[in-house]
Protein backbone atom coordinates (compact mmCIF):
# COMPACT_ATOMS: atom_id res chain seq x y z
CA UNK A 1 0.00 0.00 0.00
CA UNK A 2 1.41 3.26 -0.89
CA UNK A 3 2.23 5.54 2.18
CA UNK A 4 0.12 8.77 1.93
CA UNK A 5 1.74 11.88 2.01
CA UNK A 6 2.67 13.64 5.12
CA UNK A 7 0.73 16.62 6.46
CA UNK A 8 3.12 20.04 6.89
CA UNK A 9 1.86 22.16 9.64
CA UNK A 10 0.29 24.51 7.68
CA UNK A 11 -2.43 21.58 6.43
CA UNK A 12 -5.31 22.72 8.02
CA UNK A 13 -5.44 26.74 6.66
CA UNK A 14 -4.85 24.95 3.12
CA UNK A 15 -7.68 23.30 3.40
CA UNK A 16 -9.71 25.84 4.56
CA UNK A 17 -8.52 28.14 1.16
CA UNK A 18 -9.60 25.32 -1.16
CA UNK A 19 -6.12 24.79 -2.08
CA UNK A 20 -5.38 21.61 -4.41
CA UNK A 21 -3.46 19.59 -2.66
CA UNK A 22 -0.54 17.12 -4.39
CA UNK A 23 1.83 15.10 -3.43
CA UNK A 24 5.49 16.61 -3.51
CA UNK A 25 8.53 14.71 -1.96
CA UNK A 26 6.27 12.94 0.19
CA UNK A 27 4.37 15.72 1.43
CA UNK A 28 1.15 17.49 1.22
CA UNK A 29 1.66 20.52 -0.81
CA UNK A 30 -0.74 22.96 -2.39
CA UNK A 31 -0.14 22.89 -6.01
CA UNK A 32 -2.18 25.94 -6.71
CA UNK A 33 -5.08 28.02 -5.07
CA UNK A 34 -6.97 30.23 -6.63
CA UNK A 35 -4.83 29.46 -10.36
CA UNK A 36 -1.19 29.94 -11.03
CA UNK A 37 -1.05 32.73 -13.80
CA UNK A 38 -3.10 34.94 -10.79
CA UNK A 39 -0.53 33.75 -7.95
CA UNK A 40 2.52 34.47 -10.07
CA UNK A 41 1.47 37.93 -10.99
CA UNK A 42 0.15 38.40 -7.17
CA UNK A 43 4.02 37.52 -6.00
CA UNK A 44 5.35 39.77 -9.08
CA UNK A 45 2.86 42.88 -8.41
CA UNK A 46 2.44 42.75 -4.79
CA UNK A 47 3.16 40.00 -2.00
CA UNK A 48 2.32 35.67 -1.61
CA UNK A 49 3.05 33.66 0.98
CA UNK A 50 3.82 29.61 0.73
CA UNK A 51 4.21 26.96 2.37
CA UNK A 52 7.80 25.69 2.62
CA UNK A 53 7.77 23.40 5.63
CA UNK A 54 9.13 20.58 3.53
CA UNK A 55 12.24 21.86 3.33
CA UNK A 56 14.21 20.04 5.35
CA UNK A 57 16.28 21.88 8.42
CA UNK A 58 19.44 20.54 9.76
CA UNK A 59 20.70 21.70 13.05
CA UNK A 60 24.54 21.70 13.10
CA UNK A 61 26.30 21.80 16.45
CA UNK A 62 29.32 20.91 18.29
CA UNK A 63 33.15 21.92 18.26
CA UNK A 64 34.02 20.77 14.89
CA UNK A 65 30.49 21.86 13.27
CA UNK A 66 32.44 24.69 10.83
CA UNK A 67 34.92 21.74 10.23
CA UNK A 68 32.56 19.45 9.00
CA UNK A 69 30.28 22.01 6.74
CA UNK A 70 33.70 23.38 5.38
CA UNK A 71 34.28 19.58 4.10
CA UNK A 72 30.88 18.84 2.76
CA UNK A 73 30.07 22.80 0.89
CA UNK A 74 31.45 24.05 -1.67
CA UNK A 75 32.00 27.73 -0.48
CA UNK A 76 33.96 29.08 2.35
CA UNK A 77 32.07 28.72 5.77
CA UNK A 78 34.27 29.94 8.43
CA UNK A 79 34.22 33.83 6.73
CA UNK A 80 30.58 33.72 7.42
CA UNK A 81 29.18 35.65 10.27
CA UNK A 82 26.66 35.31 12.63
CA UNK A 83 23.85 36.14 11.21
CA UNK A 84 24.60 35.35 7.76
CA UNK A 85 23.23 33.00 4.77
CA UNK A 86 24.96 31.70 2.36
CA UNK A 87 23.86 29.53 -0.94
CA UNK A 88 26.42 26.59 -1.81
CA UNK A 89 26.18 23.33 -2.87
CA UNK A 90 27.24 19.66 -1.57
CA UNK A 91 28.71 18.03 -4.27
CA UNK A 92 29.84 14.12 -4.43
CA UNK A 93 33.56 12.85 -4.89
CA UNK A 94 33.36 13.28 -8.75
CA UNK A 95 31.77 17.10 -8.92
CA UNK A 96 28.03 16.20 -9.14
CA UNK A 97 25.51 17.98 -6.94
CA UNK A 98 24.35 16.03 -3.89
CA UNK A 99 21.94 19.12 -3.39
CA UNK A 100 22.10 22.92 -2.98
CA UNK A 101 21.39 24.75 0.31
CA UNK A 102 21.21 27.33 2.61
CA UNK A 103 23.63 27.74 5.89
CA UNK A 104 23.26 29.98 8.37
CA UNK A 105 25.47 30.44 10.90
CA UNK A 106 24.29 30.54 14.29
CA UNK A 107 26.96 30.97 16.20
CA UNK A 108 30.64 30.11 16.71
CA UNK A 109 29.32 26.53 16.91
CA UNK A 110 26.27 26.20 15.55
CA UNK A 111 24.63 26.34 12.26
CA UNK A 112 21.53 25.21 10.56
CA UNK A 113 21.20 23.98 7.07
CA UNK A 114 18.00 24.27 4.77
CA UNK A 115 17.76 21.27 2.32
CA UNK A 116 16.08 19.91 -0.50
CA UNK A 117 13.24 17.73 0.80
CA UNK A 118 13.84 14.61 -1.66
CA UNK A 119 17.65 14.67 -0.48
CA UNK A 120 17.01 15.58 3.34
CA UNK A 121 17.82 12.00 4.40
CA UNK A 122 20.45 11.45 2.03
CA UNK A 123 22.21 14.85 3.22
CA UNK A 124 21.75 13.35 6.74
CA UNK A 125 23.28 10.52 5.87
CA UNK A 126 26.04 11.95 3.99
CA UNK A 127 27.09 14.42 7.15
CA UNK A 128 27.09 11.66 9.40
CA UNK A 129 29.14 9.31 7.27
CA UNK A 130 32.16 12.22 7.33
CA UNK A 131 31.64 12.87 10.81
CA UNK A 132 32.53 9.27 11.27
CA UNK A 133 35.20 8.90 9.00
CA UNK A 134 36.86 12.81 10.10
CA UNK A 135 36.45 11.56 13.92
CA UNK A 136 34.79 14.96 14.32
CA UNK A 137 32.61 16.44 17.80
CA UNK A 138 29.74 17.45 16.07
CA UNK A 139 26.16 16.62 15.93
CA UNK A 140 23.89 16.88 13.10
CA UNK A 141 19.88 16.63 14.42
CA UNK A 142 16.85 16.72 11.96
CA UNK A 143 14.50 19.69 13.19
CA UNK A 144 12.56 19.37 10.13
CA UNK A 145 9.31 17.78 11.59
CA UNK A 146 10.05 19.90 14.83
CA UNK A 147 9.44 23.49 12.76
CA UNK A 148 7.26 24.72 9.41
CA UNK A 149 9.29 27.39 7.45
CA UNK A 150 7.29 29.92 5.38
CA UNK A 151 8.46 31.90 2.92
CA UNK A 152 6.56 35.46 1.92
CA UNK A 153 8.05 36.76 -1.39
CA UNK A 154 6.96 40.01 -3.40
CA UNK A 155 7.51 43.70 -3.56
CA UNK A 156 5.47 44.62 -0.85
CA UNK A 157 6.11 42.18 1.81
CA UNK A 158 8.37 44.91 3.64
CA UNK A 159 5.56 46.85 3.39
CA UNK A 160 3.41 44.59 5.32
CA UNK A 161 6.65 44.01 7.58
CA UNK A 162 7.47 46.97 8.51
CA UNK A 163 3.77 47.35 10.20
CA UNK A 164 4.84 44.71 12.74
CA UNK A 165 8.85 45.31 13.21
CA UNK A 166 11.00 48.03 12.63
CA UNK A 167 13.73 45.70 12.24
CA UNK A 168 13.21 42.82 9.90
CA UNK A 169 13.23 45.17 6.74
CA UNK A 170 16.52 46.43 7.58
CA UNK A 171 18.11 43.06 7.09
CA UNK A 172 20.06 42.71 4.58
CA UNK A 173 19.83 40.07 1.57
CA UNK A 174 20.79 36.80 2.96
CA UNK A 175 20.96 37.82 6.77
CA UNK A 176 18.50 36.22 9.41
CA UNK A 177 18.09 37.63 13.24
CA UNK A 178 15.92 35.67 15.83
CA UNK A 179 12.83 36.95 16.95
CA UNK A 180 11.13 36.11 20.11
CA UNK A 181 7.07 36.63 19.14
CA UNK A 182 4.97 35.92 21.89
CA UNK A 183 5.68 32.58 23.05
CA UNK A 184 7.99 32.07 19.92
CA UNK A 185 11.14 31.78 19.07
CA UNK A 186 11.31 32.74 14.94
CA UNK A 187 14.34 32.82 13.15
CA UNK A 188 13.53 35.84 9.92
CA UNK A 189 15.61 35.80 6.99
CA UNK A 190 15.66 37.96 3.82
CA UNK A 191 15.69 35.19 1.61
CA UNK A 192 13.93 33.33 -1.20
CA UNK A 193 13.46 31.46 -4.20
CA UNK A 194 11.27 33.65 -6.51
CA UNK A 195 13.36 36.31 -7.37
CA UNK A 196 11.80 38.84 -5.87
CA UNK A 197 12.28 40.46 -2.12
CA UNK A 198 11.05 38.64 0.54
CA UNK A 199 11.27 36.69 3.78
CA UNK A 200 11.45 32.61 4.84
CA UNK A 201 10.59 32.15 8.30
CA UNK A 202 11.19 29.13 10.35
CA UNK A 203 8.92 28.66 13.54
CA UNK A 204 8.10 26.02 16.01
CA UNK A 205 5.38 23.43 14.18
CA UNK A 206 3.35 23.24 17.50
CA UNK A 207 3.09 27.18 17.31
CA UNK A 208 1.48 27.35 13.33
CA UNK A 209 -2.04 27.81 14.29
CA UNK A 210 -1.44 30.92 16.38
CA UNK A 211 1.20 32.18 14.09
CA UNK A 212 -1.35 31.96 10.78
CA UNK A 213 -4.00 33.49 12.59
CA UNK A 214 -2.09 36.41 13.40
CA UNK A 215 -0.38 36.48 10.20
CA UNK A 216 -3.63 36.22 8.41
CA UNK A 217 -5.79 38.01 10.40
CA UNK A 218 -6.05 41.53 8.61
CA UNK A 219 -5.48 39.38 5.16
CA UNK A 220 -8.71 38.29 3.17
CA UNK A 221 -7.40 35.56 0.77
CA UNK A 222 -10.45 36.17 -1.61
CA UNK A 223 -9.98 39.63 -1.68
CA UNK A 224 -8.87 40.69 -5.18
CA UNK A 225 -7.20 43.47 -3.58
CA UNK A 226 -5.27 41.84 -0.88
CA UNK A 227 -1.63 43.28 -0.40
CA UNK A 228 -0.74 38.98 0.40
CA UNK A 229 -2.30 36.01 -0.64
CA UNK A 230 -1.66 32.10 -0.31
CA UNK A 231 0.41 30.75 -3.38
CA UNK A 232 1.57 26.92 -4.19
CA UNK A 233 4.05 24.76 -5.61
CA UNK A 234 2.43 25.86 -9.29
CA UNK A 235 3.60 29.51 -9.12
CA UNK A 236 6.67 28.76 -7.26
CA UNK A 237 8.18 26.64 -10.32
CA UNK A 238 7.06 29.31 -12.84
CA UNK A 239 8.53 32.22 -10.84
CA UNK A 240 11.79 30.88 -10.18
CA UNK A 241 12.04 30.28 -13.92
CA UNK A 242 11.69 32.68 -14.84
CA UNK A 243 14.49 34.30 -12.10
CA UNK A 244 16.82 31.21 -13.73
CA UNK A 245 17.25 29.55 -10.61
CA UNK A 246 18.15 26.46 -11.08
CA UNK A 247 15.78 23.07 -8.66
CA UNK A 248 17.64 19.82 -7.80
CA UNK A 249 16.26 16.92 -10.05
CA UNK A 250 16.20 19.62 -13.37
CA UNK A 251 19.14 22.02 -12.94
CA UNK A 252 21.26 20.31 -10.50
CA UNK A 253 22.02 16.68 -9.67
CA UNK A 254 24.53 14.06 -8.89
CA UNK A 255 25.16 13.28 -12.38
CA UNK A 256 25.22 16.85 -13.43
CA UNK A 257 28.92 18.96 -13.37
CA UNK A 258 28.49 21.47 -10.57
CA UNK A 259 30.33 24.10 -13.28
CA UNK A 260 27.36 23.57 -15.81
CA UNK A 261 24.76 24.76 -13.71
CA UNK A 262 25.23 28.49 -13.46
CA UNK A 263 26.09 28.99 -9.96
CA UNK A 264 30.02 29.24 -10.16
CA UNK A 265 29.40 32.19 -7.23
CA UNK A 266 28.63 29.14 -4.79
CA UNK A 267 32.30 27.06 -5.81
CA UNK A 268 35.27 28.04 -3.77
CA UNK A 269 37.96 26.31 -6.10
CA UNK A 270 40.97 27.35 -4.33
CA UNK A 271 39.18 26.40 -0.74
CA UNK A 272 41.90 25.22 1.76
CA UNK A 273 40.69 26.81 4.89
CA UNK A 274 42.66 25.68 8.32
CA UNK A 275 45.63 23.84 9.02
CA UNK A 276 44.78 20.51 8.27
CA UNK A 277 44.54 21.61 4.60
CA UNK A 278 40.72 20.72 4.13
CA UNK A 279 39.22 21.01 0.92
CA UNK A 280 35.57 20.28 -0.64
CA UNK A 281 34.50 16.82 -1.15
CA UNK A 282 34.32 17.12 -5.20
CA UNK A 283 36.58 20.00 -5.31
CA UNK A 284 39.79 17.85 -7.04
CA UNK A 285 37.29 16.41 -9.86
CA UNK A 286 36.02 19.98 -10.35
CA UNK A 287 39.29 21.96 -10.27
CA UNK A 288 40.24 18.77 -13.40
CA UNK A 289 37.37 19.94 -15.06
CA UNK A 290 37.78 23.45 -14.74
CA UNK A 291 41.90 22.67 -16.28
CA UNK A 292 40.57 20.62 -19.30
CA UNK A 293 38.11 23.96 -20.47
CA UNK A 294 35.06 23.23 -18.49
CA UNK A 295 31.74 21.65 -18.55
CA UNK A 296 31.23 20.18 -22.38
CA UNK A 297 27.11 21.53 -21.53
CA UNK A 298 26.22 24.72 -19.64
CA UNK A 299 23.26 25.99 -18.81
CA UNK A 300 21.79 28.38 -20.97
CA UNK A 301 18.57 30.56 -21.57
CA UNK A 302 16.11 29.86 -24.27
CA UNK A 303 13.49 31.71 -26.04
CA UNK A 304 10.72 29.51 -27.34
CA UNK A 305 8.39 31.15 -30.68
CA UNK A 306 4.68 30.68 -30.34
CA UNK A 307 2.61 29.48 -26.84
CA UNK A 308 3.99 25.82 -26.69
CA UNK A 309 6.25 24.81 -23.70
CA UNK A 310 9.75 22.93 -23.90
CA UNK A 311 9.56 20.05 -21.13
CA UNK A 312 11.83 18.58 -19.54
CA UNK A 313 14.38 16.04 -21.57
CA UNK A 314 13.10 17.60 -24.83
CA UNK A 315 16.08 17.28 -26.90
CA UNK A 316 17.95 20.81 -28.53
CA UNK A 317 18.84 20.84 -32.14
CA UNK A 318 20.62 23.31 -34.72
CA UNK A 319 20.04 24.11 -37.96
CA UNK A 320 21.47 20.43 -39.18
CA UNK A 321 19.70 18.52 -37.06
CA UNK A 322 22.22 17.59 -34.69
CA UNK A 323 21.46 17.31 -30.52
CA UNK A 324 23.02 20.04 -29.06
CA UNK A 325 21.53 20.38 -25.71
CA UNK A 326 18.65 19.14 -23.08
CA UNK A 327 15.94 21.43 -22.23
CA UNK A 328 15.94 21.06 -18.10
CA UNK A 329 12.58 23.08 -17.35
CA UNK A 330 10.29 25.24 -19.29
CA UNK A 331 6.72 27.43 -19.00
CA UNK A 332 5.07 29.96 -20.35
CA UNK A 333 6.39 33.02 -18.62
CA UNK A 334 3.21 34.90 -16.93
CA UNK A 335 5.30 37.81 -16.64
CA UNK A 336 6.54 38.35 -20.18
CA UNK A 337 3.66 36.58 -21.92
CA UNK A 338 6.00 34.20 -23.59
CA UNK A 339 7.57 30.52 -23.44
CA UNK A 340 10.80 30.43 -21.91
CA UNK A 341 13.12 27.13 -20.89
CA UNK A 342 16.40 27.07 -19.47
CA UNK A 343 18.68 23.93 -21.11
CA UNK A 344 22.17 22.12 -20.87
CA UNK A 345 23.89 23.13 -24.04
CA UNK A 346 26.79 22.39 -26.04
CA UNK A 347 29.45 25.28 -24.79
CA UNK A 348 30.17 26.02 -27.80
CA UNK A 349 26.23 26.77 -29.07
CA UNK A 350 25.76 28.01 -25.66
CA UNK A 351 28.62 31.09 -26.19
CA UNK A 352 27.52 31.51 -30.09
CA UNK A 353 24.44 31.45 -31.49
CA UNK A 354 22.33 29.93 -34.48
CA UNK A 355 19.21 28.74 -35.17
CA UNK A 356 17.99 26.46 -32.30
CA UNK A 357 15.28 24.28 -32.11
CA UNK A 358 13.74 21.70 -29.17
CA UNK A 359 12.27 18.76 -30.63
CA UNK A 360 9.10 17.55 -28.62
CA UNK A 361 8.49 14.39 -30.93
CA UNK A 362 5.76 16.12 -32.49
CA UNK A 363 6.60 18.97 -34.13
CA UNK A 364 9.84 21.17 -33.77
CA UNK A 365 9.97 24.82 -31.71
CA UNK A 366 12.04 27.64 -33.23
CA UNK A 367 14.11 29.02 -30.18
CA UNK A 368 16.62 31.51 -29.87
CA UNK A 369 19.53 32.02 -26.78
CA UNK A 370 18.66 34.90 -24.64
CA UNK A 371 20.49 35.51 -20.94
CA UNK A 372 19.59 34.23 -17.89
CA UNK A 373 17.55 35.46 -15.87
CA UNK A 374 14.77 35.85 -18.05
CA UNK A 375 13.18 37.76 -15.11
CA UNK A 376 14.86 40.56 -12.67
CA UNK A 377 12.90 42.45 -9.97
CA UNK A 378 12.73 46.15 -10.78
CA UNK A 379 15.25 48.22 -7.98
CA UNK A 380 13.56 50.40 -5.50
Amino acid sequence: MAKSPQPTPIHDFHVSQGAQLVDYAGWSLPMKYEGVTAEHHQVRRSAGMFDVSHMGRLQIKGLHARRLLERVCTRRIGTMEQGQCRYTLICNETGGVRDDVIVYRMDDDEFMVVVNAANRSKIVEHMGSVVANLGLKVSVEDRTEKTAMVAAQGPRVMELISKVSSEIPTLKRYRFTVKNFLVMKLIVSRTGYTGEDGLEVILPANMVSMAMKLLMKDIDPKDPNAIMKPAGLGARDTLRIEAGMPLYGHELGEDINALACGVDFAISLDKNVDEDGVTFIGQEALIETRESGGPPRVLAGLKIDGRRTARQGMPVVDATGATVGVVTSGCVSPTLDASIAMAFLDRGVSEGGGALEVDTGRAKLAASLTPLPFYKAPKK
